[in-house]
């Protein structure tokens, strides 16, 4: 019997957003059980947000505290090439969701060893050489989903959603069985929106 072909998924999150950490380990485990591969792009909340005015103090200062992973990120994109999102993705989000690390250089310094990848693209914390890339691969996802929404967002054969907005992370056939819902409604022509208020903190187990 022939092997099914792998469909592509496109993902983009923000490191610092812990639904998106878990909607990307549901990725993850989907993998594992059905025939995709997914492909990681960086997003921006302090891009999606930077424009609005009603934000409360705390917020925007996490706003200006989330340039420096998505900074770093595209960094390891430009620099070592879109194969290192991932494993950096990974040990970003272990550090600061998983494990409750600090924001700091040190922590995503960890990280870059975590993932085999060079200290030095710390560097690009602090810098702007990455932004205008930053706000491409932004617009490119959340164009697609349009600009009331946030992240994660997910695409497959040009048909987008934002999310799923899930916790805990589903294992195993669970999240092949969610994946297949989530794929129906991808594929159903005009299908918006299916939404209830969260009851629960994000759970990372």
């Amino acid at each position: 019997m022939q092997e099914q072909a792998a469909e592509q998924v496109d993902f983009w999150f923000d490191p610092l957003c812990p639904w998106a950490w878990i909607t990307s380990r549901w990725m993850v485990e989907v993998e594992q059980v059905r025939p995709v591969t997914v492909r990681w792009h960086v997003m921006s909340l302090a891009v999606l947000n930077e424009k609005r005015e009603d934000l409360p103090a705390d917020y925007k200062a996490r706003m200006v505290q989330a340039w420096g992973p998505v900074r770093v990120c595209m960094a390891a994109e430009g620099k070592v090439g879109q194969d290192a999102v991932f494993p950096l993705y990974t040990a970003l989000g272990t550090r600061f969701h998983n494990q409750k690390q600090e924001r700091t250089r040190a922590t995503i310094e960890a990280a870059l060893a975590d993932a085999g990848l060079p200290a030095e693209l710390a560097e690009a914390m602090e810098s702007t050489e990455f932004d205008e890339a930053i706000r491409a691969s932004h617009a490119d996802g959340i164009e697609r989903v349009g600009y009331e929404v946030g992240t994660p967002v997910i695409s497959v054969a040009g048909a987008s959603i934002f999310g799923p907005v899930i916790t805990p992370i589903p294992r195993g056939e669970d999240a092949g069985r969610l994946w297949d819902g989530v794929l129906a409604c991808l594929r159903t022509p005009g299908f918006y929106e299916l939404k209830r208020s969260r009851l629960a903190p994000p759970s990372f187990d």
